[in-house]
């Protein structure tokens, strides 16, 4: 049986709260702007594979409830009124509301069968409704899911829960918020990319900042305790100064927590994507002014880099986690609810449950025809060797702390971590030269410029990627 991590042993967060302040090298960037991982999970899907059943899904559910862990929810909704161009994500365009009926009810029996080897007596201390775009269902029919989840699983009503939702701007007013807050819901995500007309035109998704605006202006009202907003970078038109203007307008607005993606263009892969011009993209020098300049705005406007693409200001909960070495990722990006099991819900969800990972199918039709036959939809995973399991903890901390203590991962999992990872300290060896990181006896941090590139140091830690070779992952700035 694989080892697991005892959750009692402290983890060193490294120097995870230093400031970002690099000393902009571009050159450097460039050299180590390859494509890799975003290690939302490791392995990472390309590893999953179509031997793993349903049945290895039960199996792994009715092993985690010996953890006792809380859970982590997460349902997609793969429903939207009009398909955003640089959109990547596993979507529906239409607008026929009556299609979420059977969807739901779809859901319902994938909750049904899920639970039924499931302690739901584990608290729910997480939430997240993804798409799509989840509020494309009407007020009633989110009562309806909410409703399902709580008698299938048992919703909390903790202070500290971290129930979020993805909302489009152009299709949710004050109603729609002051529902969601009545259903529990704590934490919103808005969807802005950028407020630029041109850009916005480019991209067909014309939305101007008042509705922005009128929504968080509410939720500030009602309590949310959080409120994030997703940004793009390396849109068409995009401009080092256009893209200020629009952080200026965030920063005006006053986020917890803004999440600001680099577009990856993958037209033979997103159709939607074939509606980009080429020619209509920043290259890549502007990209890496837009770049410098987010980061520097945002840190002077008193945000935290948290990594990646994610900035948080240093009271919010995201922050605090990786202040005191708890922070996560996932398929949602980093989290501050650590040690959870997570059952994900709908087309294309993926549940990381004890040691393995299970993908629901992309398919709507084969999705509906799996639970019909009263199974779960599970189409492909992948159950986690030891080595899978050591590895994965320690990108995990690289990506979220931002370093390694190498000392406290030979604790944890009872080997002699500098020995078990010399070929990757090794690969690592010319980063460090290169300034990327720093390494004093056991333990090794990301510099500032460092932190840019923390997808590229932790692929020294993969054992699956040479396997991969000439697949497509997105550039790492």
């Amino acid at each position: 049986m694989p080892v697991h991590a005892p959750a009692a042993l402290p983890i060193a967060p490294a120097a995870a709260a230093a400031p970002l302040q690099p000393v902009w090298d571009e050159a450097l960037l460039r050299r180590y702007d390859t494509s890799g991982p975003r290690y939302t999970s490791y392995p990472t899907a390309l590893s999953f594979h179509d031997q793993f059943t349903p049945d290895d899904q039960t199996q792994a559910l009715e092993r985690s409830n010996a953890s006792k862990r809380s859970l982590s929810l997460y349902v997609h909704v793969p429903f939207c009124r009009k398909i955003c161009f640089y959109c990547a994500c596993n979507k529906i365009a239409t607008k026929n509301t009556a299609l979420a009926e059977p969807y739901i009810s779809r859901l319902d029996r994938e909750m049904v069968l899920t639970a039924r080897h499931l302690d739901t007596s584990r608290p729910v201390e997480q939430l997240h409704w993804g798409g799509g775009t989840p509020t494309f269902l009407n007020l009633n029919q989110m009562g309806d899911l909410i409703d399902r989840l709580d008698a299938r699983f048992g919703l909390s009503s903790a202070t500290d829960r971290d129930y979020a939702i993805e909302i489009d701007p152009r299709e949710a007013d004050v109603f729609t918020l002051r529902h969601l807050e009545s259903l529990g819901f704590n934490r919103i995500s808005l969807g802005v990319q950028d407020l630029s007309p041109l850009v916005q035109k480019a991209i067909n998704r014309i939305q101007p900042r008042v509705l922005t605006e009128t929504l968080m202006d509410e939720a500030h009202r009602l309590g949310f305790r959080s409120l994030n907003l997703d940004l793009i970078y390396g849109l068409p038109f995009q401009t080092e100064k256009s893209f200020a203007n629009t952080l200026r307008q965030v920063i005006e607005l006053n986020p917890a927590r803004l999440s600001v993606f680099n577009y990856a263009h993958m037209p033979e892969r997103f159709a939607p994507q074939r509606r980009i011009n080429v020619d209509d993209l920043p290259g890549g020098e502007e990209k890496l002014a837009i770049l410098r300049t987010t980061i520097e705005m945002l840190t002077a406007a008193g945000y935290v880099h948290i990594g990646m693409d994610h900035f948080a200001r240093p009271d919010d909960s995201l922050a605090i986690a990786q202040r005191e070495g708890s922070l996560q990722r996932n398929f949602q990006g980093y989290s501050s609810h650590a040690q959870c099991d997570l059952i994900g819900l709908g087309v294309s969800a993926i549940s990381r449950i004890d040691d393995v990972y299970a993908q629901n199918p992309g398919d709507l039709a084969r999705y509906e025809a799996a639970l019909d036959q009263g199974q779960l939809a599970t189409v492909r995973g992948v159950r986690l060797s030891d080595d899978d399991l050591i590895r994965r903890d320690v990108i995990e901390r690289l990506m979220c702390d931002m370093g390694i203590d190498l000392a406290a991962v030979s604790q944890r999992w009872n080997i002699d971590a500098p020995r078990y990872f010399a070929p990757a300290l090794e690969r690592l060896q010319s980063a460090e030269q290169d300034g990327l990181m720093t390494r004093s006896g056991d333990q090794l941090n990301a510099t500032p410029m460092g932190r840019l590139l923390i997808r590229h140091l932790a692929m020294a830690f993969d054992a699956h990627l040479s396997g991969q070779t000439g697949q497509r992952y997105s550039k790492i700035v």
